[in-house]
């Protein structure tokens, strides 16, 4: 009786979340039904329930497959790489940001920051393209020139440069709009704690590091977590447009490689079984990470 008062006496903040949640609903835990594909061989007159039960055929095919471990490696180095340099940066950035007093600058530079994230993915391959076009991209023609690379180097033909490129692209692009949350967060850090580093004699990096850095701590950790959570959910999109037979090797992640067995050559339970193979090792992670930070920090999910 309580929780129903509790809800009735709620009931604008509840109508507010309710599309959020219908959404949720429909478009993740409705299609979740589709995950016995994984275990059924698809035939398309006995629809997706229809199939004969094969178990874990299909798994052990992704696992049998030479494409395996090739996969599985350029998911993993993706991931962690746009982890280990993408993930602080947006923390540097908000701390840089915050140290700035005019508020006109701030909003400048804010509004600077944040127009990368609104480009399309498809827009954003395209700038890609014209600027590290091996014979007349701006950036790949002025890095030639400081001798930072070889002029016979094709940074979007190049196995080895895939990565470097897809993270540093995907940081420029996001780095501003992921700084917001942590500025949000330094927005509600105590002015007290500033005049009493003050008083002490703190300097700028210190106040940085003995007021703001703690105050930011649990923000920081829980995103943590939450990217630790889809580190093999590398972006479609991006990687499938900047794919090319010269990349191939580095490029093919699990996320194209399902499209190309479920979506063109029509594996649909293949490609369901090895869908729900990423997402499960993805909740393992997520569940690990949380685990450790509850243990190290005693900040998690739950």
């Amino acid at each position: 009786m309580t929780k129903f008062k509790d809800v009735k006496g709620n009931i604008q903040l509840w109508l507010m979340v309710l599309p959020a949640l219908a959404y949720i609903v429909i478009f993740c835990y409705v299609p979740m039904y589709g995950i016995q594909l994984a275990f059924r061989a698809y035939d398309f007159s006995k629809g997706i329930t229809g199939g004969d039960w094969v178990g874990l055929r299909y798994f052990r095919q992704y696992f049998e497959s030479r494409l395996f471990p090739i996969t599985m490696r350029n998911t993993f180095l993706i991931a962690l790489t746009g982890i280990v340099f993408g993930f602080p940066m947006p923390i540097f950035l908000a701390l840089v940001m915050n140290q700035i007093k005019s508020k006109t600058r701030r909003k400048i530079l804010q509004t600077t920051l944040y127009l990368p994230y609104f480009i399309s993915t498809v827009v954003m391959v395209s700038i890609i393209n014209i600027f590290l076009s091996q014979t007349q991209g701006i950036l790949s023609l002025a890095l030639v020139r400081l001798k930072f690379i070889s002029p016979n180097i094709n940074l979007l033909g190049s196995a080895s440069t895939f990565i470097p490129v897809y993270v540093i692209s995907g940081i420029w692009q996001g780095c501003g709009w992921g700084s917001i949350i942590y500025m949000a967060a330094l927005s509600g850090v105590d002015p007290q704690l500033y005049d009493a580093a003050r008083i002490d004699g703190a300097n700028r990096l210190q106040s940085i590091r003995h007021v703001e850095i703690p105050a930011i701590m649990p923000t920081i950790v829980i995103m943590l977590i939450l990217s630790m959570g889809g580190i093999l959910s590398v972006g479609f999109e991006k990687v499938y447009l900047m794919q090319n037979p010269l990349n191939i090797q580095a490029s093919e992640v699990i996320s194209t490689y399902v499209y190309g067995i479920g979506m063109r050559s029509s594996q649909f339970s293949f490609g369901a079984a090895v869908g729900l193979f990423n997402t499960l090792i993805n909740f393992t992670f997520l569940l690990l990470t949380n685990w450790v930070s509850r243990k190290v920090s005693d900040i998690s999910l739950l």
